[in-house]
């Protein structure tokens, strides 16, 4: 028996209008997962992504329940185009995000002329294919609804350069363009993009790293926490930033100025 008019109409108005949803991809830990507690707080449901830890999506999962807020698993390799699409299609088939934070990202680190081709591409393919498939699956409906906020996580090394990290700091300032267009093509649409730019932060990316080697070029004298980094994501989500757009807000305490 066919559904009703009346439901299908009433299922797209649904779908195109405003939600409190946000979509967070690599959010099992770290600072995607700072950024999911910190918008859970806010009071948005939350769409967590992650490859392959779901020991720690799980955990995630948990402290947002315990927030009040529902938090859906998105399991995906945001490489994977196809991947992406059938992971995301039936959840946006249903609603729009409000928010998209792509945040998923790795390294390979290696001085240039030691860097092998496999290291590059993967970097580029994690920061800037990524970006664009789950990106792409989102920003047609966010116009719909003329609303939404797209927030990129870059990184100080896209702004100052940082040696050994030619493949990261490429990515990343590749990502810092893509979000000044994005929010160019965007913003009659009442859909926000905004870049935030994270320097040394204590997360597992960080923690190889020795204090000493990086503590001296940061005027604060500290290493930031990711909830640094969700405290500018979550203003740039809010009501308090809703004529600002293209922006990259650097959180590095000072090491680039």
């Amino acid at each position: 028996m066919p559904l009703p008019k009346g439901y299908l109409i009433m299922k797209e108005m649904k779908k195109y209008t405003h939600s409190n949803i946000a979509l967070i991809t690599g959010a099992s830990k770290g600072i995607g997962r700072a950024i999911a507690l910190g918008l859970a707080q806010d009071g948005y449901d939350i769409w967590l992504n992650f490859k392959s830890d779901v020991k720690a999506a799980t955990a995630a999962q948990t402290e947002i329940a315990a927030l009040g807020r529902t938090c859906t698993l998105v399991p995906f390799d945001v490489t994977e185009s196809e991947c992406v699409r059938s992971a995301l299609s039936p959840l946006l088939d249903e609603e729009t995000p409000y928010i998209l934070v792509n945040n998923a990202g790795f390294i390979r680190d290696s001085v240039f002329g030691l860097m092998s081709e496999n290291d590059w591409l993967q970097v580029m393919d994690v920061h800037l294919n990524g970006f664009f498939h789950v990106t792409r699956a989102v920003v047609p409906l966010m116009q719909r609804a003329r609303r939404g906020r797209i927030v990129n996580i870059v990184s100080a090394s896209a702004q100052v350069g940082m040696a050994g990290q030619v493949n990261y700091s490429a990515a990343k300032a590749g990502l810092i363009g893509a979000t000044k267009a994005l929010a160019r093509e965007l913003a009659r649409r009442n859909v926000l993009v905004n870049a935030v730019a994270p320097g040394f932060i204590a997360t597992d990316m960080t923690s190889a790293l020795s204090p000493q080697d990086y503590l001296p070029l940061i005027p604060q004298g500290r290493v930031g926490t990711p909830e640094d980094v969700a405290g500018c994501v979550r203003f740039l989500c809010s009501d308090m930033a809703a004529y600002v757009t293209g922006q990259t807000l650097a959180v590095n305490g000072g090491l680039y100025m």
